[in-house]
């Protein structure tokens, strides 16, 4: 593949979590959570990116939100649980994909506000139609996701280099 094809990535915020009384990195999906994953799932399936690997935050939440979203996938991407997602900042996910290796095309990034958010605010440069508008709507809601393009390799990611090409959220 050359580093001249356009990349996508796409930031998966967690479905819904319940509030027990566990700390914050334990807690796990509400009803609503459950609901909304595979739903989320069923809709990144659809945009037919084909997902080379999922980084996803080592949270029960996003764990959870994980599991029941991908098997709406046709295919299962390589998935790394990584604890640096969790509480990170736009920043260090940048540092974190910076990693991914040449022969990936296609990240989904599973993690937590505002992080999440952050980050694909950071990123885009430019937006599609009114995928911008539409994030900032929903403040990035639970199981949303935004789809970003970055043309050159991972580690030329930096702040304003891709575009949002795409925003959904389960609201819509």
């Amino acid at each position: 593949m050359s580093v001249a094809e356009p990349r996508r990535i796409v930031l998966f915020r967690h479905a819904k979590a319940d509030w027990p009384q566990v700390n914050d990195h334990d807690r796990p999906l509400a009803e609503r959570g459950r609901k909304d994953a595979p739903v989320a799932g069923r809709r990144l399936a659809d945009t037919g990116i084909p997902f080379d690997l999922a980084l996803c935050s080592t949270a029960a939440r996003t764990r959870e939100t994980w599991k029941l979203a991908v098997q709406e996938f046709p295919h299962r991407p390589k998935t790394v649980y990584e604890e640096r997602i969790y509480d990170a900042s736009p920043g260090e996910l940048i540092a974190l994909l910076d990693e991914t290796p040449d022969d990936v095309r296609n990240v989904l990034l599973i993690g937590h506000n505002p992080g999440i958010q952050g980050l694909a605010e950071v990123l885009s440069g430019s937006a599609a139609a009114d995928a911008a508008d539409r994030m900032k709507r929903s403040g990035f809601s639970t199981a949303a996701f935004a789809v970003l393009t970055l043309d050159g390799s991972w580690k030329s990611l930096e702040p304003g280099a891709a575009t949002l090409v795409d925003y959904w959220t389960p609201s819509e």
